[in-house]
């Protein structure tokens, strides 16, 4: 069974740092895109950042310049590198992934709560 595990959420000041991680786990074939989303309370889920097989990436504008994702391939791992943290970045973030196992569909984390506040 594949399942998508985060970790690195947690309490943060503004103008702090945190990294989040996704790992993939289970027999997986290949994977096309890993990508981070975030939903703040009331709000609805959006994507933050995103990144390709190949390691084309793709941002959403308020986090551009802040956030860095990347991947180590072979373990099928991302990791969402986040500075200069805000208030407004409050949200449970949730790692999903693209990937092709006994399916080829999308598969999403439990989500980990990331709380910007002094």
């Amino acid at each position: 069974q594949v399942q998508l595990v985060e970790s690195g959420g947690g309490l943060v000041q503004p103008g702090g740092s945190l990294r989040l991680s996704c790992a993939a786990s289970g027999t997986i074939f290949s994977m096309t895109y890993m990508a981070w989303y975030r939903q703040a309370p009331g709000k609805q889920r959006e994507l933050v950042a995103s990144i390709t097989s190949t390691g084309s990436t793709n941002y959403t504008d308020y986090v551009k310049g802040r956030f860095t994702i990347s991947r180590v391939g072979a373990k099928n791992t991302v990791y969402l590198q986040m500075n200069s943290l805000q208030p407004e970045d409050t949200a449970v973030y949730y790692c999903n992934a693209f990937l092709a196992t006994t399916a080829v569909r999308d598969y999403w984390g439990q989500g980990t709560q990331v709380t910007v506040s002094s």
